[in-house]
Order: C-alpha cells, then structure tokens, then sequence
C-alpha cells in the first residue's frame, strides 16, 4: 500500500535526519528537529534533552562517528501514525570502533554484532520531537562476549536473525 504524502514527508524528513547522522552533516541533522527535542537511548540511558542537550550528544557521540565501516540497516517494518513513526530495523557490523553512544566504553572486539532496533520518531510540523531508540543490550553484550548465555536467560544474534527471517519470508 503507497503512504499517503504526508506519509512520505514524514519518512522522508527521518531518511533525511539519518542520513545527515551518518554523513557528519550536524547542519542537517539539527535542521531537522523542533527547537526542543529530546533523544533517549532506552537500554543505556544516554541522549540528551532540549536542542543544546541533543546537539551535545550529536557532536560528542554520535554524528559522523555513528558506526564501523561495515554497518548494515535492514527494515523489517516501518509503521506510520499521525505523529509518529516506528521503525523496526536489524543493524549488523563489526566492532572495530568504540560505539559511544550503544557501548560506551568498550574497547573494540573486533566481533560481529546484529542487533533488532525500534525506533520511535516523534514528528510535528515535519519536524522531528524526539527519538526514543530500544534494543537488547544483553544481546549485544553476549555477542561481544562480556556475558555468558550459557548460564543466563539471553541469545546472541539469533533474535535479530529471527526477525531477518520473518521479513525474508513475508517479502
């Protein structure tokens, strides 16, 4: 079914958003949120409130420094409300940086890591309000090899691929 246009201006100002993230263009990425956002990162805490609180988390944490080289973004699902956007998405790479704002503080593993994302994107007047971002940071850290599956109830990258397979087989 094709999104009604304001359907696609509001996946397109988040496209833009992330792209801009990615690119190291803070210009754009600020460009495109209100004068008061916020961004949390559920599973660990970090973010930042207000534009100067979330344009601080940008520069020091994530823009332009997003993820190793390798990184892949596949879309499960995207959902489109009236004034939000749920995306559900599986990211794969390597850890071959220090990824600030998922894993603070953990110094390259030089391991593969896929992890299932929501994200939810606040937008009003085609700007964005907020980004709430969640995943299973257990899974990540089984993965890393810092906690033991073995003798705790979680999985490694099995739940992400599930999740790929599910998308493979509706597709």
């Amino acid at each position: 079914m094709p999104y009604t246009s304001n359907e696609q201006e509001m996946l397109d100002l988040l496209e833009t958003h992330i792209a801009a993230e990615m690119s190291g263009d803070m210009e754009t990425t600020m460009a495109t949120m209100t004068s008061n956002p916020h961004l949390l990162n559920v599973p660990n805490m970090i973010g930042g409130d207000g534009y100067d609180g979330v344009k601080d988390f940008y520069t020091n944490h994530l823009v332009g420094k997003f993820f190793p080289p390798d990184v892949k973004f596949e879309t499960i699902s995207v959902t489109i409300g009236r004034t939000r956007i749920v995306q559900e998405i599986v990211i794969s790479f390597t850890h071959t940086v220090e990824i600030e704002w998922m894993i603070p503080n953990i110094a390259p593993t030089n391991k593969r890591v896929e992890v299932a994302f929501v994200v939810v994107a606040g937008i009003e007047n085609l700007k964005l309000t907020h980004e709430h971002i969640y995943w299973d940071q257990a899974s990540v850290l089984v993965q890393l090899g810092l906690i033991d599956p073995s003798v705790l109830p979680v999985v490694g990258a099995e739940s992400a691929r599930k999740l790929l397979s599910y998308a493979s087989s509706t597709s």
